[in-house]
């Protein structure tokens, strides 16, 4: 089982950055592909960032490609989302989630466990 907690979010203007934590309970959260969603009002939640269990390889959805960066400190059972040249339509909650497999997906449906999320609002 584990359990996990984002922070990091609040409210900023475009152009600025933020960077969101995910804490993880759990010993063995360090073997987890872990990623970020995000979803927007009156929008489906979508893929963000993922990343492997030892942050050897990663994934992004295009929309974040050269803004966005996934890190993992397994020694913190932490994970970071890095958010650079945010954009107005980046506004949304994001939603730090884990998975056992170790597959990057982008698919809701392969992630088992999801944290509770962080606003993220961006003023133009």
């Amino acid at each position: 089982q584990v359990q996990l907690v984002e922070s990091g979010g609040g409210l900023v203007q475009a152009g600025g950055s933020l960077r969101l934590s995910c804490a993880a309970s759990g010993r063995t959260f360090s073997r987890y592909v872990t990623g970020w969603f995000r979803q927007a009002p009156g929008k489906e939640r979508e893929f963000v960032a993922a990343i492997t269990w030892s942050g050897g390889r990663r994934r992004y959805a295009d929309f974040v490609k050269g803004r966005f960066t996934i890190s993992r400190d397994n020694a913190k059972n932490t994970v970071y989302l890095q958010m650079e040249s945010l954009k107005p339509e980046d506004t949304a909650v994001y939603y730090c989630a884990a998975h056992q497999g170790v597959a990057l997906s982008s698919g809701r449906n392969e992630y088992d466990y999801w944290g509770q999320g962080t606003q993220v609002t961006v003023s133009s």
